[in-house]
């Protein structure tokens, strides 16, 4: 008969998946806490004491220490020693072990007092995981509650192959790192010692939009003994950040704090790393106020810092631009309504027009005509952040106009699935069949998404490949570029360029604006 041995502390989910191993013929073998959930939700479950024929001791230190659990772990199936050994014993293997550990990481980020912390960890857990991942070409560890309907799927359509068990022994030996590494970290910090290795273990708190660059992947990890890290703020609106974001965040917030006095609030304004505006008052709207007035022009794009509560006035003084990040202690609730609405205008507003007009005072008025014609433009276009887009286009001569239609135009082929599959009908019909399989394995919104993320992925490195040029240009003496026309055709000898800049951000157009470029 299979088995499976059940020990864990994160209940979530655990009856439903011992039901559907007992479902599958798994005899199932459990401990405590664990043994009286699965058993709540109907499994006939077998105690460990019944097949160690010992009982737990010591208040839990000793449950699942024993040859008759960590013999049917560690045997070798493929050995005639081994399995003389076993039945001369009367050990009987144990197929697939679902442990998770004490929770020690819990206890840290609660402070418990030293006693509470060294019952917290575990060690009958950890041997089991290690014992099972050794030996993961016979027995099926399990250590992530996310993994547990992926394991039924795959146990049900006889697909547990030896990578999908080097997977789960893969994550098994991160899961005892981890927890050992915080448990060594611990100690460091209570004896005020350390020892001449040094370990740090990082959980993946979540994926990040891109990392530097749209086509490079990144993820934010949280460490349980630095306070303050970003991980430890609650996003409440908005798209997925990415390492930019984080990046610049984290400067705007140390700032901030940095200016914090009694009955005074901070707020930084900051862009691409460069704070553009600091300012200190009695009242959020006041503080944020005068970090706007700093650079009204490079504030917009830009991540706002402030170290008092976002209420409704500093919200919509904040709406009038358009702002990446704002992060506040906390938010009213008239506030955060007021910061979640995506403002859509086919013309400048007068507030805007005059922040733009004080701002370049200095320009002649064929340049201040040439900027203002050339906003409208791009609003009436779709293009939200149009202020900053066309001053830099026309002072510093670099097509922003034309970048963005490019990067709109990519966008709409990302968009267009529906109009992309057609078009690999008409060009591929040999290959039908397997868009048709493609098609049968996911939903529509699986697929969707799926292609989606591809197309993006193309798309960026076509950016990235643009943007470096032809790389045997050394060799060959030959180099490209993509240039603006006019519209009669003859190009203006300016070069687009800059892509990696942008992100394929929904929020930064008007999709349902149609007029020409």
């Amino acid at each position: 008969m299979k088995r499976a041995l059940l020990s864990v502390t994160d209940k979530s989910g655990i009856g439903a998946f011992a039901k559907e191993l007992e479902d599958l013929g798994y005899e199932i073998i459990s401990t405590g806490g664990t043994l009286k959930t699965i058993c709540d939700y109907g499994v006939n479950a077998k105690s460990i004491e019944e097949v160690t024929e010992f009982p737990e001791m010591l208040d839990g230190r000793v449950k699942t220490l024993h040859p008759m659990i960590h013999g049917g772990l560690l045997y070798r199936r493929d050995l005639p020693e081994h399995v003389k050994t076993v039945e001369e014993y009367g050990i009987h293997p144990i197929d697939i072990v679902v442990v998770n550990l004490y929770a020690f990481e819990d206890s840290l980020k609660n402070k418990k007092p030293h006693a509470e912390m060294i019952e917290n960890i575990d060690i009958g857990g950890p041997s089991m995981v290690r014992a099972a991942a050794k030996n993961y070409k016979d027995v099926l560890i399990v250590t992530d509650p996310s993994d547990y309907d992926r394991v039924v799927e795959l146990l049900k359509n006889g697909l547990v192959d030896m990578k999908f068990r080097e997977e789960m022994a893969m994550k098994a030996f991160s899961l005892t790192a981890y927890y050992d590494s915080m448990i060594a970290r611990y100690f460091a910090s209570y004896t005020g010692k350390q020892s001449n290795t040094f370990t740090i273990g990082l959980k993946e708190d979540s994926t990040l939009r891109y990392g530097e660059n749209p086509h490079q992947r990144a993820m934010l990890y949280s460490d349980n003994f630095v306070d303050g890290l970003l991980s430890d703020y609650e996003q409440l609106h908005g798209k997925e950040l990415s390492f930019n974001n984080l990046n610049d965040l984290n400067i705007a917030v140390e700032l901030a704090q940095s200016f914090v006095k009694d009955g005074v609030t901070a707020t930084v304004a900051l862009k691409h790393a460069t704070p553009c505006g600091v300012g200190m008052g009695e009242s959020v709207y006041d503080s944020y106020n005068k970090a706007y007035q700093a650079d009204p022009l490079s504030i917009f794009g830009g991540i706002v810092a402030c170290t008092g509560t976002i209420d409704l006035d500093t919200a919509k003084l904040m709406n009038e631009i358009f702002l990446e990040i704002v992060c506040a202690p906390d938010f009213t609730e008239e506030a955060l309504e007021e910061l979640k609405k995506i403002i859509k205008s086919e013309k400048l507003d007068d507030r805007a027009k005059e922040f733009y007009l004080s701002n370049i005072s200095s320009l002649d008025k064929e340049k201040q005509k040439a900027i203002l014609d050339l906003a409208v433009k791009m609003n009436n276009a779709g293009f939200r952040n149009n202020i900053p887009a066309a001053y830099s286009e026309v002072t510093e001569n670099i097509p922003q106009f034309a970048r963005m239609s490019v990067f709109k135009e990519m966008k709409k082929i990302v968009r267009d699935i529906e109009g992309n599959l057609e078009l690999a009908d008409e060009f591929y019909e040999d290959d039908k069949e397997l868009l048709d399989r493609f098609n049968d394995c996911f939903s529509e919104s699986e697929a969707e998404r799926f292609l989606k993320i591809y197309t993006k992925a193309v798309i960026s490195k076509f950016y990235s490949f643009l943007e470096e040029g032809n790389p045997r240009s050394e060799d060959d003496d030959l180099n490209w570029a993509l240039l603006e026309t006019k519209a009669d055709g003859s190009h203006s000898e300016r070069i687009i360029e800059g892509f990696l800049e942008d992100d394929f951000n929904d929020d930064d157009y008007d999709w349902e604006c149609e007029d020409e470029f």
